[in-house]
């Protein structure tokens, strides 16, 4: 049976960068290695074959050889004396420490947690989209509080939590064939933290922070359109145990205009003219973003004609380029007509039009 491309096994093309080879390769081993499908031979071929992919291709001098000749001087040997390496052998190779820390999703890393994003919506006018604004928003947030520090002790009475000596983590020893791994979880008491609080703070009650109105310019460009946000990098809330902040999203709303109705770039609009202009013809001023434009309108134009004023719309987000203005002619068709003017009207139209 003709033996499936290297480059295939690990999904990556034959210019790949080291750095992408093994990414490829870790995101793969995760998924197919035994010891996360105990008792499937699929999954344990499939560990195989990418792990022999990966260790020819990683390998320059290898990876030359193969480019050249293919399969021929390559193989896993004796498949059945191959044993695939442990998590921990195989992880640590890659600068990851205790893989058993990366699976359970428990380390000291992630003792500090990122703040939590907050969310603003405002209005702004199409003018303002138009030319670009700022706003000052009063964003409430959670702050850090200034006694404890974001402890939510108080000081001097933040202690090391006795359950987990202050790790955050608790290890059970288990059994896993003829290998003993370690398996790790948060720690139930001190939620992962090390620490436990004998008193809490005074001025915080325990919560580490406290909320205030924080006021923040927020500058809006030029062709924003409706919906949009603006991401605030490190205005949302506070992080846990000196984790980083979030971020502030701002979300625009376009109010609606009297006049324009806008589509992506371009501004539509409505103007109406009189009979005798659409029969004859002449010129009409109409409304534009910025003022106000002559429009020609062409002899016998008939109601609902659709006329294009380019790069009289919107400008595109932070661009100089604008969109059109597209304005739909109505003919105003008169009533009420004195009977001279019926009479001219059957005059001028008799026998084409009745």
């Amino acid at each position: 049976m003709t033996k499936a491309d290297y480059y295939e096994i690990l999904g990556v093309k034959r210019d790949v960068s080291p750095d992408d080879l093994k990414k490829a390769f870790r995101h793969l081993a995760r998924k197919y290695h035994p010891d996360l499908n105990k008792g499937s031979k699929e999954a344990e071929e499939k560990f195989k074959e990418i792990n022999e992919a990966y260790q020819v291709l990683s390998d320059p001098r290898k990876k030359a050889q193969y480019d050249q000749v293919g399969h021929a001087e390559f193989g896993p040997g004796d498949s059945a004396s191959y044993k695939p390496p442990s998590y921990d052998d195989l992880f640590r190779d890659f600068g990851l420490g205790d893989i058993f820390d990366a699976y359970a999703g428990v380390s000291r890393r992630t003792r500090q947690r990122a703040g939590a994003d907050l969310r603003y919506d405002f209005a702004i006018s199409l003018s303002d989209a138009f030319y670009g604004t700022k706003n000052t928003v009063d964003v409430p947030h959670h702050s850090e509080c200034r006694t404890c520090h974001g402890t939510g002790a108080e000081p001097g009475f933040l202690r090391d939590c006795p359950t987990c000596r202050g790790t955050g983590e608790i290890r059970h020893p288990q059994r896993m064939g003829n290998r003993q791994v370690m398996n790790i979880a948060q720690c139930p008491d001190c939620g992962g933290s090390g620490k436990r609080i004998e008193r809490p703070c005074g001025t915080c009650h325990g919560t580490g922070t406290l909320q205030k109105t924080r006021r923040i310019e927020v500058t809006i460009p030029r062709g924003v359109e409706d919906g949009q946000f603006l991401r605030i990098a490190g205005e949302g809330e506070p992080g846990e145990n000196q984790g980083p902040p979030g971020d502030l999203y701002a979300v625009v709303h376009v109010k609606k205009h009297d006049v324009f109705e806008r589509q992506g770039s371009d501004l539509h609009t409505t103007a109406v003219v009189g009979l005798a202009t659409a029969l004859l013809g002449g010129e009409i001023t109409v409304p534009t973003i910025t003022g106000s434009a002559l429009l020609n309108i062409p002899r016998g134009t008939q109601s609902h004609t659709l006329f294009r004023l380019r790069g009289q719309g919107m400008p595109s987000l932070n661009s100089d380029n604008r969109g059109d203005l597209l304005v739909k002619v109505i003919v105003k068709i008169p009533v009420n007509l004195t009977k001279q003017q019926e009479a001219l009207m059957k005059e001028a139209f008799i026998g084409g039009y009745g």
